[in-house]
């Protein structure tokens, strides 16, 4: 590049964002990151440029935008938080509007989105329909946008490999959960298609100025499908302090049931979604963005002392 873009970048103190951040700044862009805590960024490149501030902040998102030529947009939550003004509708929906006004505003016209596997306008959990109702704000903004919607994502340092992990090596719960349909939770869950967060934060990086994503929705998915048996016991087999447990599929109706409940650590949206498949096309990702997205057992192989 002649001239080092600029990128406004939002989530960048996230699981992905820190990926996202790292590869952005590799491939020289230089970043406005809008964070709530600047002190999380460790890093001393003069390349980056954390703006203190939240997306319901006009200030913070005037500075975030000011200068730059791209906009990605990270920011999502798998929990809400009501009293913390953390619901789906707020954080994924009306905060994405917000952005997108102050995108066009500041004459900026790229624009690339998180969303997630599943998102359709009739989906079952609030989660998936307010990640749909934020695509299609960004679909209709005029802007040219792209849109990543991946499966799970997995890496050494986000809070889903390190929860499968915990199952494994402590002593609580006795045995390691999922959530299966049926009277007596036999009848299995969904399928998963887990990507490496590496390959998710390439994607995102190239993207900014590849030809070919303008205007393109990509599913996003590792070359594995897995039930979560089989996801469970390829992390037990790369644990050498695993505990000797058994896999047993919790009922889902009831899981729904005392989900949300106190000290319950999960919602009911995470149940509806455990019985949904997260498996999709990787083709035209790996096409566009000429990249061979990582095999689950081998990448966690390279990483799972990390875990421990």
């Amino acid at each position: 590049m002649a001239e080092a873009k600029q990128i406004a970048l939002t989530g960048a103190t996230g699981f992905v964002g820190r990926h996202v951040v790292s590869r952005l700044l590799s491939r020289g862009y230089r970043i406005h990151a809008l964070v709530r805590d600047p002190q999380k960024f460790t890093t001393k490149d003069t390349n980056l440029k954390p703006v203190a501030g939240d997306l319901f902040d006009d200030h913070a998102m005037e500075e975030l935008l000011h200068g730059c030529d791209a906009v990605v947009h990270l920011v999502g939550i798998i929990m809400e938080k009501p009293s913390a003004g953390q619901t789906f509708q707020r954080i994924h929906v009306e905060a994405t509007q917000r952005l997108l006004a102050a995108t066009k505003r500041a004459g900026i016209t790229r624009w690339i989105q998180m969303s997630a596997l599943g998102s359709r306008p009739a989906a079952v959990s609030t989660y998936h329909c307010t990640k749909w109702q934020a695509e299609e704000a960004v679909r209709n903004s005029g802007l040219c946008w792209t849109i990543f919607r991946p499966s799970i994502i997995h890496g050494p340092d986000g809070e889903f490999m390190r929860m499968v992990k915990d199952f494994w090596t402590k002593r609580f719960p006795p045995f390691v959960p999922y959530f299966g349909a049926g009277v007596f939770g036999k009848n299995g869950a969904g399928r998963l298609q887990p990507i490496y967060v590496e390959d998710v934060a390439a994607c995102f990086s190239d993207a900014v100025d590849n030809p070919l994503a303008g205007g393109e929705t990509y599913p996003l998915g590792g070359p594995d499908v897995l039930t979560w048996p089989q996801l469970y016991t390829i992390v037990r087999n790369h644990l050498p302090s695993s505990r000797n447990k058994r896999i047993i599929a919790v009922p889902a109706w009831y899981a729904s049931l005392i989900a949300g409940l106190p000290g319950v650590p999960f919602n009911r949206d995470q149940v509806i979604m455990s019985q949904e498949d997260s498996i999709c096309g990787i083709e035209k990702a790996q096409e566009h963005f000429k990249i061979k997205f990582s095999s689950f057992e081998d990448t966690l192989a390279g990483y799972a002392s990390e875990l421990t």
